[in-house]
């Protein structure tokens, strides 16, 4: 059979098995089969056995249970309460008010999650109640949460960005400090339509109750406290080389626990609730990776990403067409695949072409995490859509069109990305 014709076979099969609803998953680890046992003279389950095994036990990994664990303990105490108490103050004279705090929320608690579903669930459930009965409208509400929610997958620590640099071979401290920049530009983006936004309709955005003077801002600001301090924590002992990414992960789970403990939130119940949560999510995409690096490893024996490699190559294609190319790729992907399948399912055949072309590997990690960003608020498998859609009772459809300025702000954000490279790459150089 021709490249093309096994491509296609292997394509089908992972349609067919996501569209029956097989696990994701078990649905890779069932076409690696099928490939490695028809087109290669490598014995599949031998192979499966091992790869698996290598993907489980990797060091490196150890960081995702224990960021998804620190999120869950937040997102089940009242560290993220505090947060919205502590940041309302200082938003009132900005145009669009308290719609910021859908912004500003969900960039700090980025900061401490690593998780987009999380962030985009623990923001809404703090800001939607508030900002409903404040009498914000209920369209750019939940259109900036969904936008903004995204942040949890850029602004470091980020699970995408672990699993990125577990599958490129890179520095995941310095994919870290690289995604710093992007994610306060592209908060600042979605902060400044919500200012523009406002200024186009100012008779929706609802007067402040009262002005509160400095003083009573500086004594409501003491709420952010606890959430300063563990940013400071996780991403202090990274940068200051005291810890590794796993080291600093496991020093977020103890901060979040202890600031639980002592603001009288943390009970055996909320414990076991997080620490079962946690455990779910990450087997749930333990699986996922275990099934990716199986099928790249079958992708391999069978010679498709060399000679997919050397279709895209034989294009011809400029370096920034071929970005586009694959910010539209991705784009699409989004549509029916998470952002965690979408990086480890793809990694083994794109990145030989992106080497080729000369693209650094710690710029195309922001590259990728934006666009997957995208993916998830791209209906139908927008996991942002889905986790509002619940909250909210509204149709995902409703979602999708509320939040489509967003991502178009993202689209933006990738051709900032593109024509100015040092956005992503400046701060891992100099520090």
């Amino acid at each position: 059979m021709s490249d093309f014709a096994i491509t296609g076979l292997l394509i089908l099969s992972l349609f067919a098995l996501l569209g029956s609803g097989v696990w994701i998953g078990l649905t890779l680890t069932g076409v690696a089969w099928i490939g490695m046992q028809l087109f290669s003279a490598r014995p599949a389950g031998d192979a499966m056995a091992v790869t698996i095994w290598g993907s489980a036990s990797s060091w490196t990994l150890t960081a995702l249970p224990l960021f998804i664990w620190m999120g869950e303990i937040l997102f089940r105490t009242k560290l993220s309460e505090s947060m919205f108490r502590g940041l309302a103050p200082w938003v009132t004279w900005l145009p669009g008010r308290l719609l910021h705090t859908n912004v500003i929320g969900c960039a700090i608690f980025a900061a401490v999650s690593g998780s987009s579903a999380a962030t985009c669930a623990t923001i809404g459930k703090m800001t939607l109640p508030e900002l409903g009965s404040r009498g914000y409208p209920r369209d750019i509400t939940i259109g900036s949460l969904a936008g903004a929610g995204t942040l949890g997958l850029l602004i470091p620590p980020s699970i995408i960005m672990i699993v990125y640099g577990v599958t490129a071979d890179v520095s995941i401290a310095k994919l870290f400090i690289a995604g710093i920049l992007p994610g306060i530009l592209l908060a600042a983006l979605f902060s400044g339509y919500l200012m523009v936004w406002a200024l186009l309709h100012p008779a929706q955005i609802p007067m402040p109750d009262r002005r509160l003077s400095l003083a009573e801002k500086l004594h409501e600001s003491r709420h952010l406290i606890p959430v300063v301090l563990l940013i400071a924590a996780v991403l202090g002992s990274i940068y200051s080389g005291v810890a590794t990414a796993t080291e600093a992960a496991a020093v977020g789970v103890v901060g979040s626990l202890l600031l639980s403990l002592v603001q009288g939130s943390l009970s055996w119940s909320t414990f076991k609730t997080a620490l079962l949560g946690a455990t779910r999510l990450y087997c749930m995409i333990a699986l996922i990776l275990a099934g990716a690096a199986f099928l790249t490893l079958a992708m391999g024996y069978i010679g498709l990403p060399r000679h997919l490699a050397e279709f895209i190559g034989g294009l011809g294609l400029s370096p920034f067409m071929l970005v586009l190319a694959l910010a539209v790729f991705y784009i699409v992907l989004g549509c029916f695949l998470d952002g965690i399948s979408m990086v480890v399912l793809t990694m083994g055949v794109i990145l030989p072409t992106v080497q080729a072309a000369g693209l650094d590997l710690i710029w195309f990690g922001i590259f990728i995490v934006i666009v997957v960003e995208m993916a998830q608020i791209t209906p139908p498998v927008g996991f942002n859509l889905f986790v509002l859609q619940g909250m909210t009772r509204h149709d995902i459809a409703y979602i999708a069109r509320v939040t489509l300025p967003f991502f178009f702000l993202m689209c933006a954000m990738v051709l900032l990305l593109w024509f100015f490279p040092q956005i992503a790459t400046w701060l891992p150089k100099n520090m």
